[in-house]
């Protein structure tokens, strides 16, 4: 499988303005966006590896859970987030950086929210064939 990610030293990344996008699997306007930071991903072909940051506005919460064919590791590194609420934002099992988690292919996760807004490293790949 070839490298998806290029080679790129230290740099600075711009936490406002460009380079923040919906990400897929949630609803514009919705409080939810990414920044690609290296990478990307192939669903057609189920190959590729992606790094990228993911932040929730304060308040912001999602409905359903989330399932997908790519491993995905997750570091939240700043705020809270709980995991599991349902679909009026209530319950759940709250969390707060610095903590971590790594999920397999086919794991449904979530619905997620975060009172105070958060931001979360995560890392996406495919297993290699």
């Amino acid at each position: 499988m070839p490298v998806t990610k290029e080679h790129r030293e230290f740099h600075a990344i711009a936490m406002s303005g460009d380079g923040w996008q919906l990400p897929e699997g949630y609803k514009p306007g919705g409080g939810v966006d990414e920044k690609i930071l290296s990478g990307s991903l192939d669903p057609e072909r189920q190959q590729g590896s992606r790094t990228r940051l993911l932040r929730f506005q304060p308040g912001v919460f999602t409905t359903k859970p989330f399932v997908h064919d790519y491993w995905e590791e997750v570091f939240l590194l700043e705020g809270d987030l709980t995991v599991g609420n349902d679909e009026e934002g209530n319950g759940g099992e709250a969390f707060v950086a610095p903590t971590y988690a790594c999920r397999p292919p086919g794991v449904y996760h979530g619905p997620f929210k975060s009172e105070g807004g958060c931001l979360l490293l995560e890392i996406h790949y495919y297993d290699p064939a």
